[in-house]
């Protein structure tokens, strides 16, 4: 009697598990994130490059466009956010942490379904430092010029530089004194 009502409740626990986990990675697809399933240099500057890469993937083209800046790799798991779809053209470009520019891969190395990485853990925007931002660039101000000073309506004087065998102390030698 009690194997039943443990295995009734252990059922019900994974039920509870998986659909609250369920519920966040559908939030997170919602916002437009996706799991890739590529392993390969599949993330590209442009969509020509990525047919490239796709259609001829010999060594001399791929060591080409990865000399060239043009290709990142792509590697199971690796969570990244869809900024724009070419249903035309089958390609997503996508927003990948520590890539500062947006790139061009082919929508079929993108799945929906979370994909565990090379560690075995399925990454999510705040594992993997992918953080999503309001617009690719940020105002940060006007720049200082040059002579720039805290104080308002002076700028610091050009000086002269110390004296290396001037002493702070007036009759005082800047070396120690040996004491026997």
């Amino acid at each position: 009697m009690k194997a039943p009502i443990l295995l009734a409740l252990a059922t019900a626990a994974l039920t509870l598990t998986s659909a609250a986990s369920a519920t966040k990675y559908n939030e997170l697809i919602a916002q437009g994130f996706r799991w890739a399933t590529a392993d390969g240099p599949y993330a590209c500057v442009s969509k020509e490059d990525v047919h490239r890469m796709a259609s001829n993937p010999g060594d001399s083209v791929e060591l080409k466009m990865i000399e060239q800046v043009k290709a990142y790799y792509l590697t199971p798991g690796t969570i990244v956010q869809v900024t724009e779809e070419d249903p035309r053209t089958g390609t997503s470009k996508i927003r990948m942490a520590g890539i500062t520019l947006d790139l061009w891969t082919l929508t079929k190395f993108l799945s929906k379904h979370p994909i565990r990485d090379t560690y075995g853990v399925i990454e999510t925007p705040e594992t993997s430092g992918l953080i999503p931002t309001a617009s690719p660039a940020l105002n940060a101000g006007p720049t200082p010029s040059p002579g720039f000073s805290p104080l308002p309506g002076s700028n610091p004087a050009p000086s002269a530089s110390p004296i290396p065998t001037a002493s702070p102390m007036p009759n005082e030698s800047p070396t120690p004194a040996i004491s026997q």
